[in-house]
């Protein structure tokens, strides 16, 4: 009887499972009406009354093993339940729709703007962030003392203008940088825009920020004319800002164009006749343009001859200012998910 108490006992201390149903399977083997407890306790009738003591207190061991093993199984079965159906829900529970993101405000203006150039036959060019003062300032001819240049304005990674066959490494100030990529390695007709990100060494506040967004455009063929730029620019107008919009063109000087414009658009929340926006004046400024200066196309190699173009470049954040009315640019940049959720329906 010994024998089979010790068996049992090691057979109580060996099972294991998380399965409710072998688990109550085991119980009802060991502890149940017909179970092996049951036919020891008839046999220990039989046993002689100066092992009695003995036996009883190996059964009653054997028993509250046997007890306190189910309990803990049948815990620990129920936890892992409770787990699982944790982090798959309940089943039972009616559905509900999922809360869709939306896309950022410059993300969204970024592509309608591309979208409206596209349909002019314009393709997206793209470049790097991190550039040579050769594709952002030299090529564009920016001269030497061209205050552009200063530590004040541009973010320098390396600085080694003082040094003999030695470039200046620095984050791009304008996305001008794809354009004269495009023209190193594309011949003419070019109809590109340039979508990205750049960078300025400027104090951070409502109207400005040391990060922000262009979108620049270059239109090379033969024969292009300050008409044909004039004339998309007040396409893209009507497009973004409604078909009653109009633009006008003030003399301005940018290095790389000439000559040069910055370019207004009626204010499109007074329809022009002056509010706070537009600070009494009825128009808004939304680029700058010009024809290609000769001596950025001789600096891609593109002979100016023969050949004429026009560039036009815009801040996203100030159009997106504009289209959605936003007044303090931080805006942008501070991922608040209250003002985020405002363009929802913005997809």
């Amino acid at each position: 009887m010994v024998e089979k108490i010790n068996q049992l006992m090691a057979e109580v201390k060996a099972f294991d499972s998380k399965n409710p149903a072998e688990i109550e399977e085991f119980r009802i083997k060991v502890l149940g009406k017909k179970g092996e407890l049951n036919r020891l306790m008839e046999e220990f009738k039989a046993v002689p009354a100066e092992q009695k003591r003995e036996m009883g207190q190996k059964i009653n061991q054997l028993k509250n093993l046997a007890q306190e093993r189910i309990a803990t199984l049948k815990a620990e079965a129920e936890a892992g339940a409770a787990d699982a159906a944790s982090l798959i829900g309940d089943m039972t529970r009616p559905g509900s729709a999922e809360q869709l993101g939306s896309r950022h405000p410059i993300s969204l203006v970024r592509n309608q703007i591309c979208d409206i150039f596209s349909r002019l036959g314009y393709t997206i060019a793209d470049g790097p962030e991190i550039e040579d003062d050769w594709h952002v300032f030299s090529s564009l001819n920016f001269p030497m003392e061209h205050p552009a240049r200063d530590m004040q304005d541009t973010f320098f990674i390396e600085k080694n203008s003082d040094e003999p066959n030695q470039k200046d490494v620095l984050l791009r100030t304008h996305t001008s940088s794809i354009q004269v990529r495009t023209m190193e390695h594309q011949r003419p007709p070019i109809r590109v825009v340039c979508p990205g990100r750049v960078f300025r060494n400027e104090a951070i506040s409502y109207r400005a920020h040391c990060i922000f967004h262009q979108v620049e455009g270059l239109y090379i063929d033969k024969g292009v004319s300050f008409a044909d730029l004039k004339q998309s620019i007040l396409y893209f107008a009507k497009e973004m800002f409604g078909e009653n919009a109009t633009i006008r063109m003030r003399p301005s000087y940018f290095p790389f164009t000439e000559p040069s414009a910055e370019v207004d658009v009626s204010c499109n929340l007074c329809g022009g006749k002056g509010c706070n926006v537009c600070k009494g004046t009825g128009w808004l400024e939304i680029m700058g343009c010009g024809m290609v200066d000769p001596n950025v196309l001789k600096a891609s190699g593109i002979d100016p001859e023969e050949y004429s173009g026009f560039a036009f470049g815009m801040g996203v954040e100030r159009i997106a200012m504009l289209k959605y009315g936003v007044k303090d640019l931080r805006l942008y940049f501070e991922n608040d998910v209250r003002f985020l959720r405002q363009f929802d329906s913005a997809l």
